[in-house]
């Protein structure tokens, strides 16, 4: 059994090759992770060719086995969040208006919420009013990170989307717009410049080509160190 790790579509995945007797290339995903079969006297590296043209089905099943190990936030007082390499724990306070207000404080996120709810109603109306909050400050965090890395290659700022994605941290369509995950919003800074790094890059590049890591080591020749680190990581703020 060797262990290799390739990026797809933007995502550091490490998965297992295993050689048998049999004829046939085998992949499997379960509470392990990925594994990838070849016959016996197959290079390993021919996995990576394998990985790469099932990225399509292999993304998608990793994040709903990632997603039935991670424990889910429900809004209940007293869970924590991730906010730029930060974990902040859930502070539920009730107030007399109907609009649920939220604010970041040193080590925990204050979440207003109307002191008439009925307390079975209040946890998901936190849960919702979390992931708005999580939602907005995401796009404007990203948005000016995003155009800086665009007008280093030269480019004007592009339009930026952002969304809850279950399998990629960003994505650029050939249309020019950047979508970028809220979830993302739980790493620390650098990590997440990186991504907008990488995404700003594909403005120019829409593949991982030499010209496009060229791309990315000029406008952030430390980028590799920034990439492993997140793998090293898995902040609370993706729990939901």
């Amino acid at each position: 059994m060797q262990t290799r790790t390739i990026e797809l579509d933007g995502h550091d995945v490490t998965y297992q090759v295993r050689h048998t007797g049999r004829r046939t290339i085998g992949l499997r995903i379960d509470a392990d992770g990925l594994t990838i079969t070849l016959p016996r006297r197959t290079p390993a590296i021919e996995a990576d060719r394998v990985a790469r043209d099932r990225a399509g089905w292999i993304l998608p099943r990793l994040e709903k086995w990632s997603a039935r190990a991670r424990p889910g936030f429900t809004g209940a007082e007293g869970q924590t969040i991730g906010y730029l390499g930060r974990e902040l724990e859930v502070v539920v306070e009730p107030h007399g208006r109907a609009r649920t207000l939220i604010s970041v404080h040193d080590d925990h996120l204050l979440v207003k919420a109307d002191e008439r709810l009925d307390p079975s109603l209040r946890d998901a109306t936190v849960l919702r009013a979390v992931k708005r909050w999580r939602a907005d400050t995401a796009l404007a965090d990203y948005t000016p990170r995003i155009a800086h890395y665009a007008g280093a290659l030269g480019l004007p700022a592009p339009q930026v989307k952002v969304r809850a994605q279950e399998s990629r941290w960003g994505s650029c369509s050939s249309d020019g717009v950047i979508r970028m995950n809220t979830r993302l919003i739980a790493f620390p800074e650098d990590e997440i410049d990186y991504v907008c790094a990488h995404e700003a890059c594909h403005l120019i590049e829409m593949n991982h080509s030499p010209r496009f890591y060229a791309l990315l080591d000029r406008i952030m020749p430390d980028h590799k160190a920034r990439r492993r680190s997140m793998r090293e990581r898995t902040p609370p703020g993706h729990t939901f």
